[in-house]
């Protein structure tokens, strides 16, 4: 048996495998179940269906139902593009801080829930405890869901989800859900002077963009109740964050693609935006048609990311509230992977160690205090599981 290695040291290998979500992460979830099952630690691999990708499901403790679970995603954002102090895949110790590609979000958490696996496999733990390693998170948090179809008669269920997205070990109980369609626009070519004969793609693609403007304008007058409330926006938005199209600054474009995305307050169905949307797709397109019917909109799902809802007597929370000793209320507007956990009937929260501030940015860190935080709340769980 290899000897156990430290949070850091998990960390510093963690960081080192360039998980870039457009890679594999099999060369991670090789080292990381390797590691795990030299300490005696159970570990089930589901393989993406179709990339070389991997998540990952382990178990230490007794056989039985009822594990708290320790949910992270093992893919990062890219850095290209982005100014580095330091080799971004190599973590570096300076002024109090972790710097490094994923040490916040979220191999700090990962290497923390890795450790207390080995570390809960070599105790005598009255409850068991699981972690869950996922793929395509930052592209759609799409990792999570056939990751838990896929074990769920491999190893006996969890009960409790905690997922280490960073929010400052502070209990998160409620998000927004997200979901976003690709849009093509097929338009129809000719000579920008003679644009009234053609159909301008990228024109036409506005048409949705200026929709969408009025959407977050209309969400953004109404106000917001109860829990929505609580979000900042407390409302719905839509979102177009990239567009691309045309070919010439004189010719009306054939083409034209952008993701449209909405983030859903829990008070709120996000089939209304997706009917709504599909509605004023179909209005622009039939106006297109009218001029050349040749010309079409095509949409597709890109990623449906459910919600957390607060829950009510949560056992995720009261874990959580009991290891961190905060009792506030905290919900955020990000998305996680904790909606899918929920909707797989596991009590789940967010709670994590580190700023999502810090998030995607250059120079990305999490502070050393934060990651001995989140050490600290692993001893702690470890003990309570042991306890009973």
């Amino acid at each position: 048996m290899s000897s156990r290695l430290s949070p850091l040291e998990i960390m510093q290998t963690l960081v080192a495998f360039p998980t870039v979500s457009r890679d594999s992460n099999l060369a991670l979830i090789d080292w990381v179940q390797d590691y795990l099952e030299e300490h005696g630690v159970t570990c089930v691999r589901h393989l993406h269906p179709s990339e070389p990708k991997a998540g990952l499901m382990a178990h230490a403790g007794p056989m039985e139902e009822g594990a708290v679970v320790l949910s992270g995603h093992t893919d990062v954002v890219p850095v290209d593009g982005q100014a580095w102090s330091s080799d971004p895949f190599k973590v570096v110790e300076r002024d109090g801080k972790y710097f490094g590609r994923g040490c916040v979000d979220m191999k700090s958490f990962d290497a923390l829930a890795i450790w207390a696996l080995a570390e809960g496999a070599g105790r005598d733990l009255a409850r068991p405890v699981q972690i869950a390693l996922t793929y395509d998170e930052e592209i759609g948090v799409i990792g999570a869901d056939p990751l838990l179809r896929d074990v769920a008669d491999k190893l006996p269920r969890g009960r409790v989800a905690i997922i280490g997205e960073p929010s400052m070990m502070q209990p998160v109980t409620g998000h927004k859900a997200g979901i976003a369609f690709d849009t093509i626009v097929h338009g129809f070519e000719v000579h920008s002077s003679l644009s009234h004969t053609g159909v301008s793609a990228i024109m036409e693609g506005a048409k949705l963009i200026t929709w969408a403007n009025g959407v977050n304008d209309a969400n953004m007058a109404k106000g917001a109740e109860g829990t929505d409330a609580l979000f900042n926006p407390p409302w719905t938005n839509a979102h177009v964050g990239m567009i691309e199209g045309g070919t010439a600054h004189n010719i009306t474009a054939k083409r034209c693609e952008f993701v449209m995305s909405f983030r859903c307050v829990p008070g709120e169905d996000p089939q209304i935006y997706e009917d709504a949307y599909r509605a004023e797709v179909a209005r622009v397109e039939a106006a297109m048609q009218a001029i050349r019917p040749e010309t079409f909109i095509e949409i597709q799902p890109k990623f449906m990311a459910p919600g957390l809802a607060p829950e009510v007597n949560g056992a995720a929370e009261e874990l959580a509230r009991r290891l961190t000793g905060d009792n506030g209320t905290h919900v955020v507007s990000y998305g996680t992977e904790a909606g899918h956990f929920q909707n797989h009937g596991y009590s789940a929260v967010v709670c994590g160690p580190g700023d999502i501030a810090q998030a995607h940015q250059p120079d990305e860190y999490i502070t050393v205090a934060q990651f001995e935080a989140g050490h600290d709340f692993m001893r702690r769980l470890l003990d309570l599981l042991a306890e009973g």
